[in-house]
């Protein structure tokens, strides 16, 4: 067995691109996970793939300033991979947010300890059910053997130099998408709040003597949550796809198949 400080520098390397992942992935970049458990996380999974990386060859720079040069470079590789899963999964709570507005529910928030901001209460509901998604679709080995492994197999530092425009674009590509798939999360509650703002507007027209503010509220709660119960198990099934499609585009990106 090869003991991973036989080779220091190169567990140096291989260690910052993993710790620069935990600390933007998604879940585990929280609060809620202690720094020491995201460096002993970093060092076991550094230590796992050591061997296949020093069997793979890893050229180790002998002047300082340049060693020095790779392990940011590492560290920016773990950092754009983890912030590529972050624009993922934080469709989910601009889903929430999206539609929290015309609920009447935005101006209830709560602080997500995760992405450590003040969240709408809806946004921090789907934040949660994408949360147990995550989980129960591997999501955390997926993270580590396509984030971790694949993309040792398939990346260096160097490329950072040599692929940086399609690894702009690409990343460009992702941020954009962000909104177009918070729609898709979002439509079946917007759509349905549109239709019922339309039929409100029309039956105050129609009978001036209601309050609109005072019916229209409740009105708009109760259709909600009931298309919310309703459509819950089609949102968790693409919150599902979602993700994969996540750790597919990631193992692109890394794959230099961009």
């Amino acid at each position: 067995m090869n003991w991973p400080f036989g080779d220091f520098n190169l567990f140096i390397l291989i260690a910052a691109r993993v710790l620069a992942m935990i600390e933007v992935a998604p879940l585990l970049s929280g609060q809620g996970v202690p720094q020491v458990a995201k460096i002993g996380l970093a060092g076991f999974a550094a230590a796992v793939v050591f061997p296949s990386v020093k069997a793979a060859g890893y050229p180790i720079p002998e002047d300082g300033m340049a060693y020095a040069m790779l392990v940011i470079g590492e560290a920016m590789i773990g950092l754009i991979m983890g912030f590529f899963l972050s624009i993922v999964y934080a469709a989910f709570t601009t889903a929430g947010q999206m539609f929290s507005l015309q609920m009447g529910l935005s101006a209830s928030e709560t602080y997500d300890p995760l992405a450590e901001i003040e969240i709408p209460v809806v946004g921090q509901f789907l934040n949660l059910i994408a949360m147990f998604v995550f989980v129960s679709t591997s999501g955390f080995q997926k993270l580590f053997l396509v984030g971790v492994k694949g993309s040792f197999d398939a990346m260096r530092a160097v490329d950072l130099v040599t692929r940086r425009n399609d690894i702009i674009q690409y990343l460009v590509k992702a941020s954009g998408a962000l909104l177009q798939q918070s729609l898709v999360l979002a439509m079946p509650v917007l759509g349905t709040l549109f239709l019922v703002t339309v039929a409100m507007g029309l039956l105050s027209k129609a009978a001036p003597q209601m309050n609109l503010l005072t019916e229209g509220f409740p009105i708009t709660l109760m259709v909600t949550y009931i298309i919310m119960i309703t459509a819950l198990p089609f949102m968790m099934e693409a919150f599902s796809h979602l993700i994969e499609a996540s750790f597919d585009d990631l193992g692109i990106l890394v794959g230099g198949k961009l």
